[in-house]
Order: structure tokens, then C-alpha cells, then sequence
């Protein structure tokens, strides 16, 4: 698993990317994941202390996928975040880092007290009446 994927399939019912390399290998790449570690700066900031945490993400898909030249793919996510450019060797690096990447979310949202689920919006939900 190095360099550019010959081929790449998002997955929407499990809302995964799968990356194949003309080595036969293959990594799957959680779109929740993907949408956490964007590369963008919205995300990511412009150093280590501006890292922006992410929640509520568990059930964000992908939207679109696009090239960008030879050297990687813009991602569009359907809760509108569309500004994160993966270079070949970013998404090589979440691939074969995925459980530590999993690990550092997952304390970062613990010690935040915060969730992978959506905030449910007051007013937008009604119990019902038994």
C-alpha cells in the first residue's frame, strides 16, 4: 500500500472508501474518520493547537469524489464540508494507522465529554405520546 490507489470505491451502505493498489492490497476508510482527520484547514488549523474537534459525526457519508492532478482527491461530505484536499500519502497514512487514529479520536471526544452521535436540535424532535 504505497503511492496513488489504482482503484477507488466508496462503499454507501457501510459509508466506507476503499482504496485498491496494484499490489492487490486494500485498505477501508471509514467515512466518519475520513471527515475527522480532513487535511483542511478548517479542520486541522494551521498548527497542532488549532486542531478543531469534530463530534457528531458517526453517520456522515460522502457525497462526491474528485481528483485533484495526480497527487490526490478532494472529498465532499453530506453534512457540507468539501474544503480537504488527501494526498495519496495522507490517506496511506490514515490506512495503515486507522487504530490509533480511532484511539486518539475516541479519547479526544472522552475527555471532551462529547459524542461521534448528531446533537438532536431542540424543538426538531417530539416524543411520542403512548
Amino acid at each position: 500500500m504505497n503511492g496513488a490507489p489504482s482503484k477507488i470505491t466508496y462503499h454507501s451502505a457501510d459509508k466506507t472508501l476503499e482504496l485498491g493498489y496494484a499490489d492487490g492490497s486494500a485498505v477501508a476508510l471509514p467515512a466518519e474518520l475520513l471527515r475527522v482527520y480532513s487535511p483542511s484547514a478548517e479542520v486541522r488549523g494551521h498548527n497542532a493547537g488549532e486542531r478543531k474537534m469534530q463530534t457528531g459525526k458517526k453517520h456522515v457519508s460522502i457525497t462526491n469524489i474528485e481528483a485533484v492532478g495526480n497527487y490526490a482527491i478532494k472529498i465532499t461530505f453530506d453534512d457540507g464540508h468539501d474544503t480537504g484536499i488527501y494526498a495519496w500519502e495522507y490517506l496511506n497514512e490514515l490506512g495503515t494507522n486507522q487504530d490509533r487514529f480511532w484511539a486518539d479520536y475516541e479519547a479526544e471526544l472522552d475527555a471532551a465529554n462529547a459524542s461521534r452521535l448528531p446533537a438532536i436540535p431542540v424543538g426538531t424532535w417530539t416524543p411520542r405520546k403512548t
